[in-house]
C-alpha cells in the first residue's frame, strides 16, 4: 500500500425478530405477510405442478476493484496522469513501480486484460449475478477532493474494462468514489448506467443512494443489492448524500438505529421471493481481527433486517468467514485488482493474494455452498494462484475462521470449499 493511504420464506418462522419495549410481540410486517402468503402460494404450486417457483442461485463476489491510476494508464484511453499525492505526482509512476517488480507492462491492452484468469472461472461457473466493489471514480473531473491524499480515477472511455467481465452491479459506497468531487460522482453514475451497469450505495440524492440495485433472476424473482459504508473505512462524513445532494449511503455508526433504518428500507422494497444482499465498506485496511461491534452488526442484519448475505470489504486482504443461521457473512474480501505492485510494507499479509467468491444460495437465501478460487494480482491483472499460494490462503482462512466455526477444504485445481456447522 502506498504511503499516505492507510485507509484507503418463510422467514418469519426461522429467525427471532426484534420486540418493542415492554416485551410484547411485534406485529407482523407487510413484508413478512407477503412472504407468508407467497410461501402458501408456493406450496400450492408445488403440489399442483411438482416444481417450486424458486431455484438456487450462484453469485460472483469479490473485494475492491481499482481500475484507476496506473491501470488506467495501460488501458486504451489513458486519462490525465496528474496526481495530487505526496508520494507520487503522476499515475505513470505506478506503472514504473510495477514494471520494476514484475517486468515491462503492455500498453493499450485489450479491455479484458485486467481480468486475466478470472474470465475462465466466470465462464466455468456461469454465476447468475456478478457483483464487485468499484473503488474508482470514472470521470475526467479535474478538481480533486481536498480532504483526500489519494485520488483514484479512470477515463470514461475505458469503462469497457468493467463490462468485459459481464458485471451486473457495482457497489459505490466506499472511500474513493468521491475522490474527484460530487461532479465526478455524478459523471461516474452516468457512465456506469449508460453502459448498462447497475449501481448501489451512491446516488444523486439520499433516496437514490439508499435504494437497492435490482437484478432480475431467471425464475422471475429478484436479487436486491444494497450498499453502505462506514466512516471508519476512511469515508468522510460529509460524503453522505442529502435530499438534494449527490453522495453515498454513509453509516455514522453500527448502532441499532442504523439496523432499524436499513430494515425499514428493506421492508419497503422487498417482495416475496426476493433475495437480499448488503454490501458494506467498513473497517481498516490491515489486520485480521473482526471486532465484536462488526460481528454483532452483521448478525443483526440477518436477524433483524432479513439480509441474506453480508458482503464486506475494505481490508486489503481476505478475512475470516462466518455463516450465521445459514446466511453467509464475508467480513472482508480483500483487494481483487489494484496497481500496488512494487509498494512494500505489508508483505506478511500477502495482499497480492485474493479470492473469487462463488456462493450458491437456496431459493430462500440460505447458503448451500461456497466455492473460493484463489487468485493473485500480478502485472496489473488477476491470475490463478499457485499451489503454494492456494495452500497459504487455505491455512489463513482456517486459522481466522476457527473463531466463526468455519474451515475450508481443497478441491478442484486448488479451489477451496467452505465447511461450517449447519443451523
Amino acid at each position: 500500500m502506498q504511503p499516505g493511504n492507510m485507509r484507503s420464506r418463510d422467514r418469519a418462522r426461522e429467525r427471532p425478530r426484534a420486540r418493542p419495549a415492554g416485551g410484547e410481540a411485534r406485529a407482523c410486517s407487510r413484508r413478512e405477510f407477503i412472504a407468508a402468503a407467497g410461501s402458501l402460494a408456493l406450496t400450492g404450486m408445488t403440489a399442483a405442478t411438482g416444481a417450486g417457483l424458486g431455484a438456487e442461485i450462484t453469485l460472483f463476489l469479490c473485494g475492491d476493484v481499482m481500475t484507476g491510476r496506473g491501470i488506467d494508464q495501460i488501458l486504451p484511453h489513458p486519462g490525465d496522469p496528474t496526481l495530487h499525492e505526496s508520494y507520487m505526482r503522476s499515475a505513470r509512476g505506478y506503472v514504473a513501480l510495477a514494471e520494476g517488480e514484475t517486468g515491462r507492462l503492455p500498453r493499450a491492452v485489450a479491455y479484458d486484460y485486467v481480468w486475466g484468469d478470472a474470465l475462465a472461472e466466470l465462464a466455468r461457473v456461469q454465476p447468475d449475478a456478478r457483483i464487485v466493489n468499484l473503488e474508482t471514480a470514472i470521470t475526467t473531473a479535474r478538481e480533486a477532493s481536498p480532504d483526500k491524499g489519494i485520488h483514484y480515477r479512470m477515463h470514461p472511455a475505458n469503462l469497457p474494462c468493467l463490462t468485459a467481465a459481464g458485471l451486473d452491479c457495482v457497489s459505490l459506497a466506499n472511500n474513493h468514489v468521491l475522490d474527484w468531487g460530487r461532479d465526478g460522482l455524478v459523471e461516474t453514475l452516468h457512465a456506469l448506467h449508460a453502459a448498462g451497469l447497475r449501481t448501489a450505495g451512491a446516488g444523486t440524492d439520499e433516496n437514490d443512494a439508499r435504494a437497492p440495485a435490482t437484478i432480475p433472476l431467471a425464475d422471475g424473482r429478484r436479487l436486491l443489492v444494497y450498499a453502505c459504508a462506514t466512516t471508519d473505512s476512511g469515508v468522510p462524513p460529509d460524503w453522505s448524500a442529502g435530499p438534494d445532494r449527490a453522495g453515498l449511503h454513509v453509516l455514522r455508526d453500527l448502532s441499532q438505529d442504523s439496523i432499524a433504518r436499513i430494515a425499514a428500507r428493506i421492508d419497503a422494497d422487498r417482495r416475496s421471493g426476493d433475495v437480499v444482499l448488503l454490501s458494506i465498506h467498513w473497517g481498516g485496511n490491515w489486520g485480521y481481527a473482526v471486532g465484536n461491534a462488526a460481528r454483532h452488526f452483521a448478525r443483526s442484519l440477518i436477524d433483524l433486517a432479513d439480509v441474506d448475505l453480508v458482503h464486506g470489504h475494505s481490508s486489503h486482504h481476505p478475512l475470516g468467514i462466518e455463516v450465521h443461521r445459514d446466511r453467509l457473512i464475508l467480513y472482508g474480501c480483500g483487494d481483487f485488482l489494484n496497481d500496488y505492485e512494487g509498494i512494500g510494507g505489508h508483505e506478511r499479509f500477502r495482499p497480492e493474494l485474493t479470492l473469487m467468491y462463488f456462493p450458491r444460495l437456496a431459493a430462500d437465501g440460505r447458503l448451500r455452498a461456497l466455492e473460493l478460487v484463489p487468485m493473485k494480482i500480478r502485472h496489473f491483472r488477476v491470475n490463478r494462484a499457485s499451489a503454494e499460494e492456494s495452500a497459504w490462503l487455505a491455512a489463513m482462512l482456517n486459522r481466522e475462521g476457527a473463531a466463526f466455526g468455519t474451515r475450508v477444504e481443497s478441491g478442484r485445481d486448488g479451489s477451496l470449499a467452505l465447511r461450517w456447522d449447519r443451523a
